[in-house]
């Protein structure tokens, strides 16, 4: 056969074959990344005894649950920050809720950015990043509510008597106040948040997208409609075993390590226990109704047919005290209460799916793990690690602790997780605790000679966490 004959043949077999890639090839997962503001699993699926959360649960069961996440920092900005940008807070030097990320390094490609940079339609509505901080340029569209005109939450008074109060503090219209809402809480900007993420999976269904729906509760002041708060009944709420009215080191534990009060929800008083039981009722509503708020945004991707084509990643942005250790919030604390979120994680088809990951996975993997899922390429400043096998196989090998570091009065703290230790270092002390035997956290090891072992291989973990900047 001559030249001039083969030519058009092999031309024909290259187009066949190109055309054949293009039908093969998978279409590009969409991302639906749904955050939540100060919720620690205070969750059913979770175990947390009597909470009503169906919609999170439900998820859950189809998706895969991972029992020990741990976020970077127990705070919205150094947290998130880290989650977005793949690097610790001693990298990124967000070690409050003041500093933008983008000063110390303009040019840094975020988890958003990233997708935004090869081809996704990257949009968000509510807080992603932190408020104020928000960082503009990592996405293609914000569309963050707004609460109607005549509408929106009006002053309260506290719910607590304000003989309670120190004189010359804060007024009562303060961040411990409970807000009982009408309706379906028409009157906060959650319920617009989740009709926006609704309106931007409808006009952006046709196209490979990253959407990020971010809710504010329940962050205080803990704030629900009525029909939340009746879901739970006060005199029937458990205190936590080390329940205190006020803040203070225990025998054997750092000064250090107990977090300072500033951000409580109970700054201006002690918390009798009939008031704790209040506000642990206020903060389980503004939950429940978060959880209700998710669903309507699940309920329109299985409705646009988008479940089968997008990953979710449902999650808390830190830990939080609900009167352990006699703290109320999340600012300083690296004990397991602060540190540990919850992390849910939805890959379509995947045989976890309906499973419990037990592994220590922490918020800078999440970043790698998308990336890989969705065929982008690899970032190489990351820090964290791609738990894209274990959405497979929860049970597989994984080697890699978790860190946490925070703001203390005497410097910068640090702690490392691994499945069965916690261990963490202050200026003034160390903790270690057996998390199989002391969940709680009550007593410390880290002075008792039976444990030096065990304390030294949690040091050398410690010094993977790269020195603050």
């Amino acid at each position: 056969m001559s030249r001039l004959k083969i030519l058009p043949r092999l031309s024909l077999l290259a187009f066949l074959c190109v055309l054949g890639g293009y039908a093969a090839a998978a279409p590009k997962l969409n991302v639906l990344f749904i955050a939540t503001d100060d919720w620690r699993p205070e969750i059913g699926c979770y175990g947390a005894p009597g909470m009503k959360t169906p919609v999170v649960d439900k998820f859950a069961a189809g998706a895969v649950r991972f029992d020990r996440a741990y976020c970077q920092f127990p705070l919205c900005n150094p947290s998130r920050t880290s989650m977005l940008t793949g690097l610790y807070p001693t990298t990124t030097g967000v070690l409050d809720n003041t500093l933008h990320f983008r000063d110390a390094r303009p040019d840094w490609v975020t988890l958003p950015g990233h997708f935004k940079n090869h081809g996704y339609h990257v949009a968000k509505t509510g807080k992603i990043f932190h408020g104020s901080l928000e960082d503009k340029k990592s996405w293609t569209e914000i569309a963050d509510a707004k609460v109607p005109a005549g509408r929106g939450i009006k002053p309260v008074p506290s719910s607590f008597p304000k003989e309670k109060r120190q004189k010359g503090k804060q007024d009562p219209a303060q961040s411990d106040r409970i807000v009982v809402m009408t309706g379906d809480g028409e009157d906060h900007a959650d319920y617009y948040t989740a009709l926006n993420g609704i309106e931007l999976l409808e006009k952006n269904k046709d196209k490979p997208f990253f959407i990020a729906v971010g809710f504010l509760k329940p962050h205080s002041a803990p704030t629900a409609p009525k029909r939340f708060f009746d879901l739970y009944d006060p005199a029937k709420i458990e205190l936590p075993p080390d329940f205190a009215a006020r803040p203070a080191a225990p025998p054997g534990f750092p000064p250090s390590s107990i977090p300072a009060r500033s951000g409580d929800l109970f700054i201006n008083r002690d918390a009798s226990p009939d008031d704790a039981r209040k506000m642990i009722q206020a903060y389980r509503a503004s939950a429940s109704w978060t959880d209700w708020n998710v669903g309507r945004v699940l309920d329109a991707l299985d409705r646009l047919k988008l479940a089968d084509k997008t990953i979710v990643v449902f999650f808390g942005d830190h830990g939080y005290h609900l009167g352990e250790k006699g703290k109320w919030s999340k600012h300083g604390s690296i004990y397991e209460v602060g540190a540990r979120v919850p992390l849910i994680v939805r890959l379509p088809g995947a045989a976890g799916n309906g499973k419990v990951c037990g592994r220590t996975v922490e918020f800078l993997d999440v970043y790698p793990t998308l990336a890989e899922l969705c065929g982008l390429p690899k970032q190489s400043e990351l820090q964290g690690h791609s738990f894209a096998a274990l959405l497979k196989n929860p049970q597989a090998a994984w080697n890699h602790p978790a860190y946490t570091v925070c703001k203390t009065g005497a410097g910068v703290g640090k702690s490392v997780r691994t499945e069965r230790w916690r261990y963490a270092e202050f200026s003034d002390g160390a903790m270690l605790f057996d998390h199989d035997n002391d969940p709680h956290e009550m007593k410390n090891l880290a002075n008792d000679p039976a444990h030096a072992k065990t304390v030294a291989e949690m040091k050398t973990l410690l010094k993977q966490i790269p020195p603050a900047k």
